[in-house]
C-alpha cells in the first residue's frame, strides 16, 4: 500500500513548511505600503446622554 509509506509524504511536509515559514513571510514583508497610519485627533468630545424616545 503506497500511502502508508511515509518516506515521499514527510519531505512533502517538510517542504511544504519551509516555503510557509521562509519564503512566504518574507514575499509579504516586501509590500510597501504608501499609506503611512496618522493619528487621530486627540482631543476628548463630550458624550452627550442618550434620549429616549419613549419616557
Amino acid at each position: 500500500m503506497p500511502q502508508l509509506d511515509r518516506s515521499p509524504w514527510f519531505a512533502i511536509l517538510l517542504l511544504s513548511w519551509l516555503i510557509f515559514l521562509v519564503v512566504i513571510p518574507a514575499k509579504v514583508t516586501a509590500h510597501f505600503f504608501p499609506n503611512s497610519p496618522t493619528v487621530k485627533d486627540t482631543k476628548t468630545r463630550k458624550n452627550l446622554p442618550w434620549t429616549w424616545l419613549w419616557h
